[in-house]
């Protein structure tokens, strides 16, 4: 739905009812450029559809609606968000945003908890609050560490593993990191929670120092075991 011929087949189907629009009427209904390649190739895959059932206008009706509410949804969105990245570029959380696929939402969503930072002296402060750092179990006889504890609030670690994800994705250190932790047998999650701890001491440092982030320095900065 988001790309200009998926808006374009959704707004043929409601105004055609079902019925196969021609690649013209579909390129009229874009929202942005869609070649005549692309408009042939969903005019005659609607040719190859099903025939239009007996409720074809009521179902295109209610599609209407549907795509109505959607688009205002949409639009609400992206205007609370430019409300948001207004307030954001006058705090500390800014710098969040020159990490690879951290947007305003997502900055806000760690730094929100994270902030002030001088309230963590260290990375490895701010990373258990988190709670993704693994639970530890201690007595007279006992040290040992377990699963992660989970403590704090659900909303700081959606962040911050949201943050790893964008990184594995987007920025080759992480993501050659990730592959790294992948071939020694670690599941998905696995690794991303240890891709957490990374990032949660990469983001640690840009609040504090508010240097943006620098894909070669960080490279050239890490520790030879992957800090």
């Amino acid at each position: 739905m988001e790309d200009s011929s998926g808006q374009a087949v959704l707004a043929c189907a409601v105004a055609y009812a079902g019925r196969a629009p021609s690649a013209r009427s579909l390129q009229a209904r874009a929202p942005g450029r869609l070649l005549a390649s692309n408009a042939r190739y969903w005019a005659e895959r609607w040719k190859q559809c099903l025939p239009r059932p007996p409720d074809a206008a009521v179902r295109a009706e209610r599609l209407g609606r549907s795509i109505a509410r959607w688009q205002a949804i949409r639009a609400d969105i992206v205007a609370v968000e430019t409300e948001i990245e207004a307030l954001l570029a006058a705090t500390a959380r800014q710098v969040q945003t020159t990490l690879p696929d951290v947007g305003v939402i997502r900055a806000v969503g760690f730094a929100a908890f994270s902030l002030p930072i001088e309230g963590f002296p260290t990375a490895e402060h701010l990373y258990p609050a988190t709670g993704l750092a693994p639970a530890r179990y201690q007595s007279a006889t006992i040290n040992r560490t377990g699963r992660i504890s989970r403590t704090g609030l659900a909303e700081h670690r959606d962040a911050l593993m949201g943050i790893a994800w964008g990184l594995s994705q987007y920025c080759g250190p992480f993501a050659e990191r990730d592959a790294e932790l992948r071939a020694r047998g670690m599941a998905p999650i696995q690794a991303r929670v240890a891709l957490a701890r990374h990032a949660c001491r990469l983001t640690y440092r840009m609040l504090r120092t508010q240097q943006p982030f620098d894909e070669e320095r960080y490279r050239q900065g890490r520790h030879p075991s992957g800090r």
